[in-house]
């Protein structure tokens, strides 16, 4: 769940994400039984050939995996004589490791995609299936799942080529603090309503535990603000971006703005006070792990109804948070988690079936998200769940813990230490949040391929510096802004600008 060169932006998938949760429904919950009963997937499973639906997603392999994908082969089998493999590929390897199954000739049926993960570069390169006529055929349950603005937010030329996660669809940015020492020193917490506020609070732990970092960074290889604090709509690359989701849709360079220099001071001040590690640019560490070992305070990230449980559940440790902005909706947030049929795919209405079942059978959802009941999770309620007696996180053989990429995850049982209803507060919070003027808009960036790729080395070379605090602004600013300027990033900014400007025209 914000949106920089490749390695960053891959990162950012984790904080957006492994960090974000779930997304906006037009009936609130999704909750089937059973795959929507009109779809064509129903067709007698005798009356089709076997076939196993090959699913690629980012995750760590899982010592139960084979025994919930049998499972759920158990239902694809009834319903339309199929069966899944699920495919975890870890993050660290899944640009190179997709790329090579796209570019040959791998057999994947479903894979999970992203504008992160040059969605609109693997549409260009012919990578991906049109899903329009797929999802009016056998994707019914999809479809009624998403509210429109979101089915809409992947389309390329009025062609839909991936389908987004039913999760939260918005984000608001803030500042994520352990509850034990916000209590212990009594930090007003309604006193904190800009980022500038935060150094009263990083200066008590700082006085008062030296040996723990008042602020680190949730994702390792980003900046506090990686993800963790946006005032624009990043559209896409964050190459020329739309100030505060307006702007009356006009395109600026971000790093020429007064507020990025002023961030940059802030940031500064952090590091020369010692609020964020001293290795903060080169550190490779996890700043969520950090914290679980009792090191460290705080972090930045965007945010949504639960974050406060979520983390506290991931990290064993309780959290209080303060939002310092408010909730925007933009294309990035709606399309950093989808799903594609690759042209790799030889049965690419089978894979929609499957697809479909992740959007509409809780049962088969649920299988995928959290594994076989009484044995990775029992029930505490109808909709309420738990780890077995002697399970925990330490131990249990299938838990990806990313239920926002699964599909539909509202269609997600709640963990004991979640609000039993999260996921209305989630669709009403999606709902609720404003859209960005350019909600809707992808940049395509064939024609300036070059600039972007000589921009991002330039970005590679300054941004993680200053934005750290670790490097001056006041003498490197400037030489990154020219460095910028000399690699074409006006060029960028200017074909952005045009293609913004057409697509305005069709709205």
């Amino acid at each position: 769940m914000g949106r920089k060169s490749f390695t960053t932006t891959l990162l950012i998938v984790i904080a957006t994400v492994m960090l974000l949760g779930g997304c906006s429904s037009k009936n609130g919950n999704g909750n089937m039984d059973h795959a929507n009963s009109n779809d064509s997937s129903h067709a007698a499973g005798e009356n089709l050939k076997p076939y196993e639906v090959v699913i690629a997603f980012y995750g760590n392999d899982q010592t139960d995996l084979q025994a919930v994908q049998d499972e759920m082969s158990k239902i694809t089998k009834e319903k339309f004589n199929a069966t899944v493999k699920l495919m975890p590929i870890s993050l660290s390897a899944w640009a190179q490791q997709t790329n090579l199954m796209l570019v040959g000739n791998e057999k994947v049926d479903l894979m999970f995609t992203s504008t992160l993960f040059n969605y609109a570069s693997q549409v260009a390169k012919g990578q991906l299936r049109p899903l329009n006529e797929l999802l009016d055929k056998y994707g019914t349950g999809i479809k009624s799942a998403l509210a429109p603005y979101q089915l809409e937010a992947s389309q390329i030329n009025g062609e839909k080529y991936a389908v987004a996660n039913v999760r939260d669809m918005a984000a608001y940015y803030g500042i994520n603090m352990r509850k034990d020492l916000v209590d212990k020193y009594k930090i007003d917490l309604t006193k904190i309503k800009t980022i500038n506020d935060l150094d009263g609070v990083f200066e008590i732990i700082k006085k008062n535990e030296p040996d723990v970092v008042p602020l680190v960074v949730k994702n390792p290889g980003t900046a506090p603000f990686t993800a963790g604090y946006t005032t624009y709509d990043s559209l896409g690359d964050g190459i020329g971006v739309l100030p505060h989701y307006d702007n009356d849709l006009k395109i600026v360079n971000w790093f020429e703005t007064e507020e990025y220099a002023n961030q940059l001071k802030l940031l500064r001040s952090w590091y020369q006070n010692g609020y964020v590690l001293k290795d903060a640019a080169t550190s490779k560490q996890d700043g969520r792990e950090i914290i679980k070992a009792g090191k460290a305070f705080s972090f930045l990230s965007n945010m949504k109804p639960g974050s406060d449980q979520e983390n506290s559940r991931r990290l064993g440790v309780e959290f209080v948070s303060v939002p310092l902005t408010e909730a925007h909706t933009t294309t990035d947030l709606i399309d950093s988690l989808m799903w594609s049929i690759p042209e790799n795919s030889s049965d690419p209405e089978r894979a929609m079936m499957v697809l479909n079942l992740l959007y509409s059978d809780k049962d088969f959802y649920n299988l995928l998200a959290w594994g076989i009941q009484d044995k990775h999770y029992v029930k505490t309620s109808d909709n309420v769940i738990d780890y077995p007696p002697a399970v925990d996180l330490k131990n249990i053989g299938y838990n990806f813990n990313t239920p926002y990429m699964f599909g539909n995850q509202f269609l997600s049982y709640t963990w004991s230490t979640e609000k039993p209803d999260i996921y209305k507060k989630i669709d009403d919070f999606n709902k609720s949040a404003t859209q960005s003027k350019a909600l809707g808009f992808l940049f395509h960036v064939d024609n300036v391929k070059t600039e972007v790729a000589a921009v991002n080395n330039v970005m590679s070379e300054f941004r993680l510096g200053l934005e750290t605090g670790t490097l001056d602004p006041v003498e490197n600013l400037p030489t990154f802004i020219e460095k910028l300027k000399a690699s074409g990033i006006d060029k960028i900014i200017a074909e952005k600008q045009k293609q913004l400007d057409e697509w305005a025209q069709t709205k």
